[in-house]
């Protein structure tokens, strides 16, 4: 049997938890596990664990985490677990040149992305937000840039049709943690292979903002309705009813001829909040008021009259 590796996982969200998982059920040993600082949350502000420490300390992984991994503490700690690789799926610190160079074997990166489409750190939300037909995972070897980094490991998948990026992003996170016991299975086995990334073919995935969340109705209702499932379920697609914060969860487009104010509602019952927009209309299927829970959209229509309201104005 090849030999096993010493690992050093580094993650935070719940997209990091099925690599942790599939890592900690393979024959490779994870001899310490880098998360961020807890945060405050909830409406006490208490400081509260993220998804991957909670899952580690159950495990028994010794836990660290630093601030910053440009003090040289953590590099100490890092150095002391002589790992061969360190992977990084979603931690959300960058690892400074003298973190990349300490493990055997290098650093690893669990990326949601067809690389080099959509580096950055949002690349479901973007590849939704664009159209994009399919998406899928990377194991990468990490260097100075930003994702730049050779791919050893890349697995396609669709993205449906109503699919929404919180939807994706279990799908992809389930399928990296398979992809990156397959390739440290590769590595320990010295048959991994990288292929450097065609950076003329980058494209860009920047955080999403809340700016980007509203709704502008002069837009096509087809990119309307990716930007609702991009944005699902977060920061949620957002437009305004009588001066209030409207939250739309899912939408779907619907055949309608030109002619009223994008933003107009055209009607609304139990098949939903038919909105025109720039090229047909948007049936908002699920919203929520402020203060209020999420409701269908024929709860809403059942509790306000909203034929002929326009959308928008705040």
């Amino acid at each position: 049997m090849d030999p096993s590796l010493a690992v050093v996982f580094a993650g935070t969200p719940d997209f990091a938890l099925p690599s942790l998982e599939a890592i900690a059920s393979s024959r490779h040993r994870i001899c310490a596990v880098f998360t961020q600082p807890d945060r405050p949350s909830g409406r006490g502000r208490r400081l509260a664990a993220g998804p991957v420490k909670e899952r580690a300390l159950e495990l028994g992984f010794p836990v660290r985490q630093p601030a910053s991994l440009r003090a040289s503490d953590a590099a100490a700690q890092i150095a002391a677990c002589a790992p061969d690789v360190m992977v990084v799926a979603a931690y959300g610190l960058l690892l400074p040149p003298g973190i990349l160079a300490l493990p055997r074997s290098g650093c690893l990166n669990v990326h949601a992305s067809l690389l080099p489409r959509w580096r950055g750190a949002a690349p479901v939300a973007r590849a939704i937000l664009a159209g994009d037909e399919k998406t899928g995972i990377c194991i990468m070897r990490m260097e100075a840039g930003l994702d730049t980094g050779p791919v050893m490991l890349r697995r396609e998948t669709a993205i449906g049709p109503r699919e929404t990026a919180g939807e994706l992003e279990a799908r992809l996170a389930q399928e990296g943690g398979a992809a990156i016991v397959a390739a440290l299975d590769a590595l320990a086995a010295d048959r991994a292979g990288f292929e450097p990334q065609d950076s003329s073919r980058a494209t860009w995935a920047a955080k999403l903002t809340k700016a980007e969340a509203r709704l502008d109705w002069r837009e096509p209702a087809s990119a309307l309705e990716r930007r609702v499932r991009a944005l699902n379920p977060r920061p949620v697609a957002e437009t305004a009813l009588d001066g209030a914060q409207l939250r739309i969860y899912e939408a779907e487009v619907v055949p309608a001829a030109p002619g009223p104010v994008p933003g107009t509602i055209l009607g609304a019952d139990a098949a939903g909040v038919v909105v025109m927009t720039g090229e047909q209309a948007l049936a908002l299927k699920r919203l929520q008021l402020p203060g209020r829970r999420s409701v269908s959209a024929a709860e809403l229509a059942n509790a306000r009259p909203l034929a002929g309201r326009v959308l928008g104005n705040r």
